[in-house]
């Protein structure tokens, strides 16, 4: 399913799960700077509009009820992103000083409930969205890591991983028993836990007979694999 057919489909999602005042500011709200976001930035990056919700309704330090363009909130949650679109037109011009400090009030203040906001300049989603692609997938390399690495994994097999991460170079086990202080059948059953789990492919000795090296697969989330 491509991205037209994904975001009618995500979009009607949200409405269809809304009521009053909240589903009319999404079915209002919803404009073209925040499609061309999600179609020319985070389409590109995920693939998919997962854990993304439009229009995210919160109150602010007034008890006022405030509309967010896009939150992600990934997991159980406790990584909130938001994502306000930001375009330079007259209304922007023409901003009194009032209102102005009273949005730089809200995004403080949007800090303070554990929000990450992050402003997407307009222009650039229609001007140059490879650059926006490139910030966005730095900033959120580190939560995507820490998120896949509390999926499914021990704690044992979480500091391999983050060996792994650190030494960008295939492991052996006797860098797990130097490192983490555990014995080296422990190490190894660590390494062939994570291989079977597709995370290291094992190599070979040059005779093919044993494994003497694990090679980290990159995934997504790793930084540097961007």
């Amino acid at each position: 399913m491509g991205f037209v057919e994904e975001h009618d489909k995500w979009l009607k999602g949200h409405i269809k799960g809304r009521k009053g005042e909240r589903k009319g500011r999404l079915e209002r709200g919803h404009g073209h700077g925040e499609t061309l976001f999600l179609e020319r930035v985070w389409w590109p990056i995920f693939g998919n509009l997962d854990d993304l919700h439009p229009e995210y309704e919160v109150t602010d330090w007034r008890g006022r009820p405030y509309f967010l363009d896009l939150v992600w909130m990934p997991g159980d949650g406790r990584c909130k992103f938001a994502f306000e679109i930001k375009g330079f037109g007259p209304h922007v011009q023409q901003m009194d000083r009032i209102r102005y400090r009273q949005e730089l009030n809200r995004e403080t203040y949007l800090q303070v409930l554990g929000y990450k906001v992050v402003a997407i300049p307009y222009d650039d989603l229609a001007d140059q969205p490879e650059l926006t692609i490139s910030l966005i997938k730095m900033l959120l390399a580190p939560y995507l890591t820490s998120l896949d690495l509390n999926n499914g994994y021990s704690r044992l097999e979480r500091d391999v991983l983050m060996l792994a991460l650190r030494r960008n170079k295939p492991l052996r086990p006797v860098d797990l028993v130097e490192e983490l202080t555990i014995n080296r059948r422990t190490a190894v059953r660590a390494l062939q836990s994570l291989t079977s789990k597709g995370r290291f492919k094992a190599l070979q000795s040059t005779n093919n007979i044993r494994v003497k090296r694990y090679e980290y697969i990159h995934t997504f989330s790793d930084t540097w694999n961007w």
